[in-house]
């Protein structure tokens, strides 16, 4: 079983691009699953996401203030890590160039 990915009420403000306070309202009206870790409380991402595309105003905020303002621009500078599918295809070995035995060095 995987550990559910969770973060602190300060990251998901950040992340979503709301305040504190609307995580805060969130958490006190039982939308958002939670639990408490030395005194603060860990939200779910999942339940995080399903909160953010409840209203509209939400999934704007998201979009415009929070971590979807980054998506369309992100770019891999790294290939050697990219998803490309064509990185992975097989080629055919090649035939080894021939030497010419009789040349000097």
């Amino acid at each position: 079983m995987e550990e559910p990915i969770r973060l602190s009420v300060s990251e998901a403000s950040r992340i979503f691009g709301v305040t504190e306070k609307t995580i805060r309202r969130g958490l006190a009206s039982g939308t958002l699953r939670y639990v408490v870790v030395r005194g603060r409380y860990k939200i779910t991402f999942d339940s995080l996401l399903g909160w953010s595309q409840q209203r509209a105003s939400l999934r704007h905020k998201l979009q415009r203030s929070g971590i979807g303002q980054y998506v369309a621009t992100w770019k891999i500078r790294n290939t050697l890590y990219s998803p490309n599918p064509e990185r992975y295809k097989k080629t055919p070995p090649q035939p080894a160039p021939k030497r010419d035995d009789n040349r000097r060095v």
